[in-house]
């Protein structure tokens, strides 16, 4: 659990990018509350590979809405959250696929077990993001996906 705390907070941007270290669950759950600092949108597309509209898209979000944020104020509550759920899906594909670049390529393919959607596009919600989270680890203890 630690390591994907790590990872996961990793793929936020860090410190740098959370503008705050955070060391437990509970402090990042308490970050997502209170809405991320706009860089982290920078942090996740940088991440992802994702462009702001493909992010905002896969996070069933406003563009317009990031793109504002990003240059001022916090993100909302809801928003964090999933940007949170994507950096979560990124850290386990890359634990998971064992390779960044192959894990982004994983994202971004269609997939026979998601009724051929890529996994990016099926997690605008939690029941998608849940059903890509149950490939990774079928994939991470050797099944096939």
């Amino acid at each position: 659990m630690v390591n994907e705390l790590r990872s996961v907070i990793g793929e936020l941007g860090g410190k740098q990018g959370l503008g705050r270290a955070l060391a437990s669950e509970s402090h990042l759950r308490e970050a997502i509350r209170e809405g991320f600092p706009p860089r982290v949108v920078e942090e996740l597309m940088h991440a992802s590979g994702l462009t702001l509209k493909e992010l905002a898209s896969a996070l069933d979000l406003s563009a317009r809405s990031l793109q504002r944020h990003r240059r001022t104020g916090r993100l909302a509550r809801y928003e964090s959250d999933r940007l949170y759920r994507l950096a979560r899906i990124i850290a386990l594909a890359d634990e998971y696929l064992g390779d960044h670049e192959r894990a982004l390529r994983w994202l971004k393919r269609s997939n026979h077990a998601l009724g051929g959607l890529a996994p990016v596009s099926v997690i605008d919600t939690e029941l998608g993001a849940r059903q890509v989270e149950n490939l990774l680890g079928r994939i991470g203890y050797g099944g096939i996906s």
